[in-house]
């Protein structure tokens, strides 16, 4: 594709050299470059992209775009090579690359979901709902990307980077995807990784505190206004509105077309008459023209929420009341509340809970149906926000009956350290408590201590199946260890 074609979209370019050349292909990974290349310099936070440009010309790059601002001397890129100079290179990859596959977005139907919570579970929902009607759909998001059923692979991010949000947009468009569903991260946003994109429908879930650290959001402010791109981005929207912050949404948007959704206030698709049990829930909903009976397998209130959200993508698609009741009722989402089948019969959930907001949720959600003991075994992320390590341990000493605080990812940092921190928060409440920083035999011990009244809430991991050590990642998919250590359990009681 011709270079001036490239840039179309993209204001404030300064170029030296030919821009009426042809260019085969676009990286930012300088090791990807192949004759006839583009290469897109992004300055990251740990890497800058500058240092490579010698590389890259060397693999054949014949045009490089670089960030205004940097030094073009000490650069010495050769006079044949053109030079383009982009207000903001991560914006200029995204658009680059949404013109290099022919703008793929246009040619399907595209859902973003954002929201601290419920994006995954929610997306779920609607991919199960919109294939049930008989539409074929691509799904994009934090566990993994599938294209009509079929799963492409597993996701490193939420949202990816924009070269291959497009690639995979185009590769949907070859497979005759008609709509594509997106989960949409702040950071993604914030970094113009879905600039290009031409979305049909955006919806918001809910808002809390998280991603607060040098490497994403300053503060909670910088966090919301990231989500609210969105909305500018797209006029056709979806709200919770007994979420604090989608109620501003609909006060900042008055002229976008935005459905919404609730339990307690007033909302154009609302749920009444809730039911709740540890295996679903099920509500009474307006679909269509008359009030139905949903249930969906997936227990918590929360899930009532992403339900609502999901029935109201469905309404816009005029998907009958009996697929979306089907639908809902036998959707599965790996690592959200999910129930681990296992010979002990022993009620044990895995959940991507990491956040304070998303552990108190899930671990009052399955307080108010269990009859037994809530035994909670989380820990926390390193290289995160450190804040949030204290106030979780306090949640789950307020309301689990025993914790084991345990290792998550803890990426480069000390694992004891990361407990220690969690340990001050919950040495302020009364609950009973062990620290056992390997995270297999906490596991362990929480499930010879329960009972088949009882639930284990395995938080932190959700659908990863591996864990992160100094930047290695270690297979640690808990479905497996949990069966595994109840195989161990079983011949330690018969050698007994």
């Amino acid at each position: 594709m011709n270079l001036k074609e490239l840039l179309l979209g993209l204001e404030g370019l300064k170029a030296k050299g030919n821009l009426d050349i042809d260019i085969k292909g676009v990286e930012s990974n300088s090791k990807n470059i192949k004759e006839g290349y583009l290469f897109v310099v992004i300055k990251g936070f740990s890497v800058d992209g500058h240092k490579y440009i010698s590389s890259a010309i060397e693999n054949g790059a014949i045009a490089i775009m670089i960030e205004e601002g940097c030094d073009l001397k000490s650069l010495k890129i050769p006079e044949n090579v053109t030079i383009v100079m982009a207000k903001d290179t991560r914006q200029g990859l995204a658009i680059v690359s949404s013109n290099f596959y022919k703008n793929p977005t246009k040619k399907l139907k595209l859902i973003g979901v954002t929201g601290t919570k419920g994006k995954t579970t929610t997306t779920f929902m609607i991919k199960e709902i919109l294939e049930k009607a008989g539409k074929k759909v691509g799904l994009i998001g934090t566990i993994a990307i599938y294209i009509n059923g079929k799963k492409i692979k597993d996701s490193d991010r939420t949202t990816p980077e924009s070269l291959e949000l497009q690639q995979l947009f185009s590769k949907m468009v070859e497979e005759k995807v008609e709509v594509a569903i997106m989960e949409v991260s702040s950071q993604s946003l914030k970094l113009h990784r879905v600039d290009g994109c031409d979305f049909d429908l955006v919806l918001f879930t809910n808002f809390s505190e998280d991603h607060i650290s040098p490497n994403e959001h300053p503060d909670m402010e910088d966090y919301f206004n990231s989500k609210l791109k969105l909305f500018k981005m797209c006029k056709n929207g979806i709200v919770n509105t007994d979420d604090l912050h989608g109620s501003k949404i609909l006060r900042l948007f008055p002229e976008s077309n935005i459905t919404t959704y609730g339990i307690d206030n007033y909302a154009n698709v609302l749920a009444k008459d809730i039911t709740i049990t540890n295996s679903y829930v099920d509500f009474k909903v307006k679909l269509t023209d008359r009030n139905e009976r949903v249930k969906t397998c997936i227990p918590g209130r929360f899930s009532v929420y992403n339900s609502l959200a999901a029935i109201c993508v469905a309404q816009k698609f005029g998907v009958s009341s009996d697929v979306i009741k089907e639908a809902l009722e036998s959707v599965r989402v790996p690592g959200r509340s999910e129930l681990v089948n296992n010979k002990l019969e022993i009620p044990i959930m895995i959940d991507y809970a990491h956040s304070p907001e998303s552990l108190e949720n899930i671990l009052q959600a399955v307080k108010s149906y269990t009859r037994g003991k809530v035994i909670s075994v989380f820990g926390c992320g390193g290289d995160r926000d450190t804040s949030k390590r204290p106030i979780m341990g306090e949640i789950s000493g307020r309301i689990a009956d025993y914790t084991f605080i345990t290792s998550d990812n803890p990426r480069t940092e000390e694992p004891q350290k990361i407990v220690d921190q969690i340990e001050e928060g919950i040495k302020k409440t009364t609950g009973k408590y062990e620290v056992i920083v390997d995270r297999v035999e906490a596991i362990k011990k929480a499930i010879k201590m329960a009972t088949k009244k009882d639930i284990i809430v395995l938080a932190g991991k959700g659908h990863e199946p591996y864990q992160e050590i100094n930047g290695v990642k270690h297979p640690f998919d808990e479905r497996i260890i949990v069966r595994d250590l109840i195989e161990e359990i079983e011949k330690e009681k018969k050698n007994k």
